[in-house]
């Protein structure tokens, strides 16, 4: 059987039972210290002005911050020291290649931890050496494997981001190149397309072809203003936006419209800052996805919230959900799970949303079924 990576750092540090012994022995004595530990940990970065810069939210996020890390130590100390808790470990790495954090920061911060902890062993067990040794080997040996999950899924996401980043710039030379040229033929197409129509008369077989073919290049601009929108960088209007309109006016330009739509908390959100138009295209898109995802006899919920400094909308529907593959590249240009779709919908959301200074994720629905949600800041 192939050992997973967790466990074969666990061998090369030498993890065995009785480290896992010693740290939840520690745990007692070390959990009413953990708000001193996360207070000395963040007045370190915010006291380091390029680490402050790296810090997700500001300043103004540091007391949500603060309670995370006093659960990472609790964790950290009690386990169990699972898969789960491997994969727990792999988003925070992960979630430092989002923020663009510097590696050496991890060291720095990690360092800050084992200093604390180390003194937290030593003010324990000073008359106690067995158990002060015990204890300090642990806290060593699962620090270095904290650091070493992190940096292990920092190096596997950075090299991911940066081919992801190569691929959407060769993608934006390919659709520069080629939306002008597309334009032309185009253009053509609907001015003769004008003319036949006024030749046309009351041939009624003749009107239908036409305005099929009139359809069809109505859609093709689309595409292609979709394609040149996901590489131009237009100032967006900043003007006070309510999402339960931008909601419901996205809700009404479905076709077909959604039967079974259920809003929740929408009224109560506040205002946003940003673009009515360009907000409604992002959830006429997701919740175009979600009717089609839980299909005629399917049901779809549009769900608002309230984050510390965000407000959240999120678009869940009843359907199969996305597999673990395609989340992989869920966001990027001309991925789809459709047999006729392009793939530029949840790229374009994801594009506009992130212009506006939010983010947009995915998340399996529980009870089955996908969950989409836009954070903006308020």
């Amino acid at each position: 059987m192939t050992e997973t990576v967790f466990e074969e750092l666990k061998r090369y540090v030498g993890w065995g039972p009785e480290d896992e012994a010693a740290l939840r022995a520690l745990h007692a004595p070390a959990s009413p210290r953990f708000p001193a530990v996360a207070d000395l940990f963040y007045d370190t970065i915010l006291g380091h002005p390029d680490a402050r810069r790296s810090l997700a939210g500001g300043e103004a996020a540091v007391g949500h911050l603060k309670v995370t890390l006093r659960q990472w130590l609790d964790s950290l100390l009690t386990g169990p020291w699972d898969e789960e808790y491997y994969q727990a470990r792999c988003r925070i790495g992960r979630k430092h290649v989002q923020i663009d954090l510097p590696q050496h920061y991890m060291f720095g911060a990690m360092n800050v931890v084992r200093r604390a902890l180390n003194q937290i062993v030593d003010d324990t067990w000073p008359s106690r050496p067995a158990e002060l040794a015990a204890a300090r080997r642990a806290v060593g040996r699962i620090l270095d494997i904290e650091l070493a999950i992190m940096l292990h899924s920092y190096r596997e996401d950075l090299l991911a981001a940066q081919a992801r980043r190569e691929r959407l710039a060769t993608f934006g030379q390919l659709v520069a190149s080629i939306g002008h040229d597309l334009r032309n033929p185009l253009g053509v197409i609907e001015t003769s397309l004008f003319i036949l129509r006024t030749r046309a008369g009351e041939d009624q077989r003749s009107r239908r072809h036409l305005d099929r073919i009139g359809e069809q290049v109505g859609i093709a601009n689309g595409i292609i203003g979709n394609l040149l929108d996901l590489i131009r960088e237009r100032p967006l209007a900043r003007d006070p936006v309510r999402l339960a309109e931008v909601v419901e006016q996205a809700a009404r330009a479905l076709d077909p419209a959604p039967a079974r739509l259920e809003r929740e908390g929408l009224s109560e959100l506040p205002e946003v800052p940003g673009d009515a138009g360009k907000l409604r295209q992002v959830f006429v898109n997701l919740l175009q996805n979600a009717v089609q995802a839980s299909g005629p006899e399917g049901r779809v919920w549009v769900r608002g919230g309230l984050g510390e400094d965000r407000v959240e909308v999120s678009v869940e529907d009843s359907g199969p959900g996305v597999d673990e593959e395609t989340r992989r590249r869920l966001f990027e240009p001309l991925i789809t799970t459709k047999e006729r779709g392009v793939g530029l919908g949840l790229a374009l959301v994801k594009h506009i949303v992130e212009h506006h200074g939010g983010s947009v994720g995915y998340a399996h629905r529980e009870g089955g079924g996908a969950r989409f949600t836009v954070s903006l800041p308020r």
